[in-house]
């Protein structure tokens, strides 16, 4: 059992190839290691890997120190020659695409980044899983899909043509070419829309680490909308042990292709979740409060009823759980980070 996860510097990449290497399965991970946030952080998370920075080398393969099994490369899915040897040469099972460029705003400023890696990028992996045995390809959408006219909580059968970033575009885009590669090639192919995902190693340029880091500084914190939001906000752990089922149960049907939200369906007030930031680092927000920014949305709540259906997923942190967990891991990491 090969398994090839890309983005694995990322941060939901970086748990799941930990999780996937201690039920023992052989993991390639591939990253560009783009600089979109601090790069330190991706050097870091391969690190708990066993993945050593002075040994990366583009294009080139590094063995894990940590877990035997684990080897990692650092390769841009723009690069088709390469990708299209490495498919060659490992006949990896299954993948697991958790590469995209990521983040709303980014994508106002940045259009063709998004483009080249989320669009041109996933169809490179596409036609790489057509060419070779890949059993299954489970790769990552956004619930940013469902754009701001959705019915709530959202279910997989809304509409979503009408993204309000590019972002979300772009991940609307790899739902469609994966269904013509299922329908066309018989691949079989399974989406993840995931919703505001938190926790430990998380991301810097996300609601939550920007929050706990202006808190603990006694820095404002920008409250979007006025503080009208809310977020249905779902722990690390909740979603790699959901990817983890979908992983080896490929869809069955004519068409082998599904859909999945994967979230908490408990969305947080913006404000409260703030409030719980307080209550656990015991340090009062100094708030900003600001108007509604583009591409955004007021609400996001997932219905994850068909994914309970079909593999009984439960997510089962509490968000003050998960952000005393979050915090526990700042403090550390930050401190860490200070002392090099």
């Amino acid at each position: 059992m090969k398994i090839l996860v890309t983005g694995a510097a990322g941060f939901i990449g970086f748990h799941v190839v930990n999780k996937l290497l201690m039920q023992g399965y052989e993991v390639v991970g591939l990253d560009n290691i783009n600089n979109y946030y601090d790069v330190r952080l991706k050097y870091a998370r391969l690190a708990e890997a066993g993945i050593r920075q002075e040994h990366i080398r583009t294009g080139e393969s590094v063995l894990s120190e940590k877990f035997p099994s684990y080897r990692f490369i650092q390769l841009d899915l723009i690069d088709r020659d390469a990708l299209f040897s490495l498919f060659r040469n490992e006949e990896f099972n299954y993948v697991v695409n958790l590469a995209a460029q990521a983040g709303v705003r980014y994508s106002l400023e940045n259009p063709l980044t998004y483009i080249n890696s989320n669009v041109v990028g996933f169809t490179h992996l596409l036609e790489a899983c057509r060419l070779s045995p890949v059993q299954h390809l489970v790769y990552a959408s956004s619930s940013s899909v469902y754009g701001e006219d959705t019915p709530i909580p959202y279910v997989e059968s809304a509409r979503t043509d009408h993204p309000i970033s590019l972002y979300a575009a772009t991940k609307k885009s790899n739902e469609l070419l994966a269904y013509a590669y299922s329908k066309l090639y018989h691949l079989p192919a399974t989406g993840i829309r995931f919703f505001t995902v938190y926790g430990p190693w998380g991301r810097p340029d996300m609601a939550p680490w920007l929050f706990m880091r202006a808190i603990l500084k006694n820095e404002p914190v920008k409250v979007f909308n006025n503080g009208n939001m809310q977020r249905d906000f779902t722990y690390i752990d909740d979603v790699v042990e959901g990817v983890l089922k979908i992983i080896p149960s490929a869809p069955q049907a004519e068409i082998p292709y599904m859909l999945y939200n994967m979230g908490c369906s408990s969305p947080v007030q913006l404000m409260d979740f703030i409030g719980i930031i307080e209550k656990t680092s015991k340090k009062e927000a100094i708030m900003e409060m600001k108007g509604m920014q583009p591409g955004d949305v007021i609400s996001t709540y997932a219905d994850t009823s068909l994914l309970r259906e079909h593999f009984g997923y439960k997510p089962s942190t509490s968000v003050e759980t998960g952000i005393r967990i979050f915090y526990e891991w700042f403090n550390n990491y930050t401190e860490k980070k200070n002392h090099h």
